[in-house]
C-alpha cells in the first residue's frame, strides 16, 4: 500500500480519536484514581475492537469495489460528506465532561468486557471507517498484505494516542476540566478534519 494512504489514514484517525472529549476524561480520571495499570485492559479491549470494525469495513467496501461500482462511487462520495459532517460536529460539540463507561470494578476481565462493549457497541466507529477508506485506498486490489498495514497503522495510532493521554493524566485532567480549552481542541480538530475531507474530495 503506498505511504501516501497510510500517512492520510493515520492523519484522519489521528484528529479523530486523539480530539479530548468524554471517553478520554474518563480515561484520565480512571488513571488517576485508579493507577496506570488497571486502565490496560479495558484499553487492550478498545483497540481488539477498532481492529475488528476496521476489518469488517476493509471486507464489506472491498466487496462493492470489486462488484457494483457505480455503487462504491456512490460510497466514497457519501464518505467524504460524512467526513465533512465530523468536522461540523467536532465545532459545535458541547464541552461538558460528563463520567465514562468504565466499571469501578478492578477485575482485568470486567475491564476488558466493558472495552468491548463500548467499542462494538458503537457503530460510528465503522462509519468512520466506511467513509475514510474509500477515499485513499484501491479497495479493488486491497489484499491480506494492505489489511495488515492498516491494521498496524491504527494500532500504532491509536495506542500512541491512548498512552500519550495516560502519561500525561494529571496535566490532561486539569486541561479537560476547562471548558474554553475544549472548544479550541474540538474546533482545531473539526477544522482538520474539514481539510482532510476537502484534500481527500481533490485527489
Amino acid at each position: 500500500m503506498e505511504l501516501t494512504s497510510l500517512l492520510i489514514f493515520a492523519g484522519a484517525l489521528l484528529v479523530a480519536a486523539g480530539s479530548p472529549g468524554p471517553s478520554i476524561a474518563a480515561l484520565v480520571a480512571r488513571v488517576i484514581s485508579k493507577g496506570f495499570r488497571d486502565v490496560f485492559p479495558f484499553l487492550a479491549a478498545m483497540w481488539i475492537g477498532e481492529a475488528i470494525w476496521l476489518s469488517m469495513a476493509v471486507c464489506g467496501l472491498a466487496f462493492v469495489a470489486q462488484s457494483f461500482h457505480l455503487a462504491f462511487v456512490v460510497v466514497k462520495w457519501a464518505g467524504v460528506a460524512y467526513l465533512a459532517y465530523l468536522a461540523w460536529k467536532m465545532w459545535f460539540a458541547p464541552v461538558e465532561v460528563r463520567d465514562g463507561a468504565m466499571p469501578r470494578e478492578d477485575s482485568p476481565a470486567r475491564l476488558f468486557m466493558a472495552g468491548m462493549a463500548v467499542t462494538l457497541g458503537n457503530p460510528k466507529i465503522m462509519m468512520f471507517y466506511l467513509a475514510l477508506l474509500p477515499t485513499i485506498i484501491d479497495l479493488e486490489s486491497v489484499t491480506a498484505l494492505g489489511w495488515a498495514e492498516l491494521t498496524l497503522t491504527m494500532a500504532a495510532v491509536l495506542i500512541a494516542i491512548d498512552l500519550t493521554w495516560v502519561l500525561a493524566a494529571s496535566q490532561a485532567r486539569r486541561l479537560l476540566k476547562s471548558s474554553r480549552a475544549m472548544k479550541i481542541a474540538n474546533r482545531v480538530s473539526a477544522s482538520t478534519m474539514a481539510g482532510a475531507a476537502a484534500a481527500i474530495a481533490a485527489r
